[in-house]
């Protein structure tokens, strides 16, 4: 304790065992941490006796999972700065010299946004400079950026120079106080189980910092520092081009894009790939094309938020007489697409409704350059689990295959891999989340790709005189309608959330799941936490189930599937819902009052906001 003593604090006799573990997690951040500014605020906090705001701080660590990191940045081993990237980066660095016998001659990639936090000093290129310190002082190449990257720029390196392991830094969407750590394996997609508890493991062996670990300018001018900027800029659109279809039409079309970057890395990556594709570069909203990580004009940087996030879009679209609207979210990874309807009101589309659009247009695509019919038999598409099934109906009707998977690109993107390597074509996979995955050379969603390939549909549709509205409707019409309505509750208690899940799974008393909803009844439950499937003639569940998180679907007689679902990496129950009709003319309107009435059931009588003091979305 001299350490913390000198600092202006003593442990007083008698501590119990949470405190003599704070002095102790105290004394190391005192002993291992170099940033001026998050050893200052420790001190600060020690010298005010303020033990409530060391608690938060200091009294526990940041869980690494599937995800990688999801934490604000600022001090103490609950937040991302240099130090808890220091160990987290050892950690991971040791695991892969376990996995890998030749991770010293293949080495990883690392990438990052433009997110930063002055207060603590912090920044997502510091973070990615001292992750890389790491890995060179111990004899490991590192591919690092010298600029920002989207995110896919990460797996696309990954697979294309045969790497061991790629990390990103970025908080992708979430408030600008945010930074993350996520991480890539050699297949090119998102860690899965168990490396996610090895890893953990591994971090808590190697918290005490190496000798040069804070010492980042030893990487500068290192034979083991390369930089793979140009090279990868290059090679990425050059495969990209290999997804433009009608390189003609864009030349010429009439259709004008607007297209915004939300104060994150897109800006020049979406030029670069409307020049790819032949088209004139998309009118960019200056207010929001370079990167700022005060997210300046937007409440919250999520694209996915709707209009909120995309009022300067319309503003310069009217003003441009654009008729399509393409944003990105800050790393780039997602995609929202909006159109200007004939009545002059904006439409945004839906991850689902988007997800319909591009699978029927690769799969159109597809199907003119390959007429053998027997190419069907390895054809794939992949969403899961909480997105529409949209594809199902389409891959049945056409005769390709459609699979589901656990919900998160991680599952799509390893399970898309495994079909590669049996020799299957794996044409697109889709997450409600507005993450789309275009071009199987980046095993994770893609919002570059994404957004040049909308571009050239809505251009080729516009020589048909159809708009993206108009062909949606046609797509319900021919593969049967899939109304879609998803929203969340904020809860920020763990302990209501499990109680909420619990009551569910006990509805009646009797350790019985509900049998009705409101007037709804339902037919099927599957439970992902317990697993738990009653269609199944075992009453098991096929997808892979997961105790640390919630998930319950239902199954209604009316032909409704809800889920609920907790997030990994926000404070929010979710809930998706779709009403699924067959093929033909069925009357929209009613399905959407059908299943508004089923979602204010389910609001009612299983959330039950009163009873457990939940937040709705802020419409």
């Amino acid at each position: 304790m001299a350490a913390a003593a000198a600092a202006g604090a003593t442990a007083t006799p008698g501590t119990t065992g949470m405190d003599a573990r704070l002095d102790q997690e105290t004394e190391r951040w005192l002993r291992w941490d170099k940033n001026p500014l998050t050893l200052e605020s420790v001190k600060q906090l020690i010298a005010d006796g303020n033990k409530e705001e060391l608690q938060k701080c200091l009294g526990s660590r940041m869980e690494f999972g599937t995800a990688g990191l999801r934490a604000a940045m600022g001090t103490g081993t609950s937040h991302m700065n240099d130090l808890t990237i220091i160990q987290t980066t050892q950690g991971f660095c040791r695991y892969l010299e376990k996995q890998f016998s030749d991770l010293k001659q293949r080495g990883v990639v690392i990438s990052f946004d433009a997110r930063a936090h002055p207060p603590s000093g912090g920044n997502s290129k510091r973070f990615a400079r001292l992750a890389a310190t790491t890995f060179i002082t111990q004899g490991i190449p590192v591919y690092l950026f010298s600029g920002i990257t989207p995110t896919p720029f990460v797996p696309y390196t990954v697979l294309h120079l045969k790497l061991c392991a790629g990390i990103m830094i970025t908080a992708s969407h979430n408030p600008k106080q945010d930074n993350g750590y996520k991480v890539y394996w050699d297949n090119g997609a998102q860690i899965t189980s168990p490396h996610d508890k090895g890893i953990s493991r591994a971090i808590e062996e190697n918290l005490e910092p190496w000798p040069q670990a804070w010492d980042d300018s030893l990487i500068d001018g290192n034979p083991l520092l390369r930089d793979p900027t140009a090279s990868i800029n290059k090679s990425y659109f050059e495969d990209l081009k290999k997804y433009c279809f009608h390189r003609s039409v864009n030349k010429e079309t009439k259709v004008k894009f607007v297209h915004t970057s939300v104060h994150g890395v897109g800006h020049e990556f979406v030029q670069s790939a409307f020049q790819a594709f032949g088209f004139a570069p998309p009118e960019a909203v200056p207010e929001q094309k370079d990167p700022d990580p005060e997210f300046p004009t937007v409440k919250y940087p999520n694209p996915e938020e709707g209009k909120g996030v995309l009022t300067l879009s319309f503003a310069l679209a009217d003003k441009t007489k654009a008729k399509i609207v393409l944003a990105n979210d800050p790393d780039a990874d997602r995609l929202a697409v909006a159109e200007k309807q004939d009545s002059g009101e904006w439409r945004v589309f839906s991850g689902n409704e988007l997800g319909a659009l591009l699978g029927w247009w690769l799969f159109t695509s597809w199907k003119g350059k390959n007429q053998d019919p027997s190419a069907l038999k390895d054809l794939y598409m992949l969403s899961s689990t909480v997105s529409s099934k949209i594809l199902r109906a389409i891959a049945l009707k056409e005769g390709f295959h459609f699979e589901e998977t656990l919900t998160g690109f991680k599952w799509m993107g390893n399970r898309a891999k495994q079909l590669m390597d049996q020799g299957k074509n794996v044409l697109f996979a889709f997450e409600e989340a507005i993450g789309y995955m275009c071009c199987p050379f980046v095993l994770d969603k893609d919002g570059v790709s994404a957004a040049v390939i909308s571009a050239e549909l809505a251009s080729f549709l516009a020589t048909r005189n159809l708009s993206l509205s108009q062909q949606l409707k046609a797509i319900y019409v021919e593969y049967g309608y899939h109304i879609t309505k998803a929203s969340y509750f904020i809860c920020h208690d763990q302990s209501t959330i499990k109680k909420l899940f619990e009551n569910l799974r006990n509805y009646d008393g009797k350790n019985n799941y509900p049998k009705t909803c409101g007037r709804f009844e339902i037919s099927g439950i599957r439970d992902l936490t317990t697993g738990y499937d009653d269609s199944q003639p075992d009453k098991k569940a096929v997808l892979p189930t997961s105790k640390s998180s919630q998930m319950i679907t239902f199954t209604f007689a009316n032909g409704g599937v809800a889920t609920m679902r907790t997030s990994g990496t926000e404070p929010k129950i979710k809930y998706y819902s779709e009403l699924c009709a067959p093929p033909g003319n069925s009357d929209p309107e009613q399905l959407k009052k059908e299943l508004n009435e089923l979602v204010s059931a389910i609001e009612e009588h299983f959330f039950q906001p009163q009873k457990y003091n939940l937040q709705p979305k802020a419409e």
